[in-house]
């Protein structure tokens, strides 16, 4: 909870119960003694203000002018406070309204302090400054607001004359003391920015001292980046029953459901019994009751606000903490292919299939990644019993891992540069080659290449349909094609068609594109075997100019 510095008799007791505090001083000496209390200044309503939104909701609906009292899943945070909290909810629920205001209370009162806010984009970071920290400051009580004047003012900062305490917002922080931290929406600083969400890890994070409060707020962005790993390790010890240490990542999870305002008509919204089934699902896991009119809004939030699309509604509206990690549409190749997958029930227990003979399909990247997906074709299915990955490994790695599997093999699929030849120790010699001479038995094809990636992608998509995975060999590979994204263009400010590959999910991506393909070709037969792709030495003697042929040779 709050600590007061000169606990308020009315407001302890009412914090201990997690309500609101109600008492209204009426007098100099009564406000003296409730401004020293935080759970007064921050619950009862007498002291900030903030901008709501009109009755309609939308973005650019005039607001309306109101004092800042917290709603239950507000209090619910005050009320549970832990000096590291990573915060993963549904959206809108107004956290990032509340700690704007805790930090401005802090600055106020406490001296010497630093507290910052960052956003995932410095246009956003100054709106919040502009619409809700200097919005609450200018609306203050006159005779309070004289006495704690700006010694520096802009449009990211305030530096304040009495006590020396200031509050900034930024996109990050390297240098200096932060002892109040609050990171907004950083699952989208860590799928659009890696590289900014590792320097708020590894800068601004540990510019916050012992005695400091850190704060990541966020609706999360898929199973990768850095929001992720915090966010996940913190969420596996809250499942665990850990107790909460200091300086230890605390989980806070708040579903659509808490937000007492999300409400509909049902006789307007139909349930169907699917969704029935979902909502009972929910309620026995979270130990909660969600009623008909909470049922209908989520119908109409779903249905018309993300077009039907149970992913995103997932991400943005999550039922269970499981549901934050779902990966939308947006930005990724094959999420709609994996929803449908899951929902088909094509991904469970896929075992190997004895006697039939398991074909790998590989891909080989250059910056020392390797993927392998082990595949079996049974009448119509093509299933997928394992994936192995692995990086700065050679190819003997690989073989062995394979064989250690006992399995009778078919054929092994190499993407279309297998046959470019790299630079070794001695001499230069293609990936085939290697891999040839290391196991000169095994059937080595070559997938001709496509004309370009988005070619691939669609082959992917349209053979998706066919393909089955066993959930625990394939978990990583899995998770390899849900994360494997479209590069965002920050200049452009959206996705563009190219893949980031620095992340790790391509390699495994690309190994499973190369199935599709082969699959496309109908390689997946001894018949569609050509001499090009069994004699590797074939094609290394095409690949060098030579004599021509006069046809009078023997």
């Amino acid at each position: 909870m709050l600590d007061a510095g000169a606990p308020f008799p009315v407001s302890a007791d009412e914090q201990a119960a997690g309500i609101p505090a109600t008492f209204a001083p009426a007098s100099e000496e009564e406000w003296a003694l409730a401004l020293k209390d935080p759970w007064w200044r921050l619950t009862s309503g007498h002291l900030y203000q903030i901008m709501i939104k009109g009755d309609d909701d939308a973005e650019d609906s005039p607001g309306h002018i109101a004092p800042f009292t917290p709603n239950s899943n507000q209090l619910e945070f005050l009320q549970t406070i832990h000096d590291r909290s990573v915060i993963t909810k549904a959206r809108q629920l107004g956290f990032t309204t509340l700690i704007a205001i805790m930090w401005l209370d802090h600055a106020l009162f406490v001296p010497d302090q630093r507290c910052l806010l960052i956003a995932h984009k410095l246009d956003d970071a100054k709106k919040i400054f502009r619409d809700k920290i200097k919005f609450a400051y200018d609306r203050l009580p006159d005779p309070l607001r004289e006495s704690m004047p700006t010694e520096k003012l802009s449009a990211d900062e305030m530096l304040f004359a009495h006590n020396n305490s200031s509050l900034a917002v930024s996109t990050s922080a390297r240098s200096g003391t932060i002892h109040r931290l609050h990171i907004s929406e950083m699952g989208k600083i860590a799928v659009r920015d890696p590289g900014k969400a590792v320097e708020i890890v590894t800068g601004s994070l540990p510019a916050v001292p012992k005695s400091g409060w850190a704060f990541i707020e966020s609706t999360a962005e898929g199973t990768e980046g850095e929001f992720y790993k915090i966010a996940k390790a913190a969420e596996d010890r809250w499942r665990s029953g850990q107790d909460e240490r200091p300086g230890v990542w605390a989980f806070r999870f708040y579903p659509w459901f808490k937000e007492p305002g999300y409400r509909m008509d049902p006789r307007d919204y139909p349930i169907s019994p699917e969704m029935h089934a979902y909502f009972d699902a929910v309620e026995t896991e979270m130990d909660a009751s969600i009623d008909l009119e909470q049922r209908a809004w989520y119908i109409w939030k779903r249905e018309f606000e993300f077009s039907g699309d149970p992913e995103k509604m997932h991400r943005e509206m999550p039922s269970t903490p499981e549901e934050c990690w779902m990966t939308s549409n947006e930005g990724t190749w094959f999420a709609q292919q994996l929803a449908r997958t899951r929902a088909e029930g094509r991904i469970g227990h896929v075992p190997f299939v004895t006697s039939v003979p398991v074909n790998t399909f590989w891909d080989i990247g250059n910056s020392d990644g390797t993927a392998i997906w082990l595949h079996q074709q049974v009448g119509l299915a093509h299933r997928f019993p394992a994936f192995i990955e692995g990086w700065e490994e050679p190819y003997a790695h690989f073989i062995a891992e394979l064989e250690k599997r006992g399995q009778v093999w078919g054929a092994h699929f190499l993407p279309h540069d297998a046959t470019q030849e790299r630079q070794g120790e001695r001499s230069t010699i293609s990936p085939l080659i290697m891999l040839r001479n290391l196991r000169p038995h095994w059937d080595w094809r070559v997938v001709p290449r496509v004309h370009d990636l988005q070619h691939g992608i669609q082959t992917t998509r349209q053979h998706f349909n066919q393909a089955w995975f066993d959930a625990e060999g394939c978990g990583p590979g899995l998770d390899r094609l849900t994360n494997y994204r479209k590069r965002w263009n920050r200049m452009l400010g959206r996705y563009v068609d190219e893949p980031v590959k620095a992340d790790g999910n391509s390699e495994g991506a690309d190994a499973f594109r190369q199935w599709a393909q082969a699959n496309e070709h109908k390689m997946l037969t001894p018949r569609a075997l050509t001499q090009d792709v069994a004699d590797p030495l074939s094609i290394r003697r095409r690949s060098k100019p030579g004599r021509r042929v006069s046809g009078l040779t023997a």
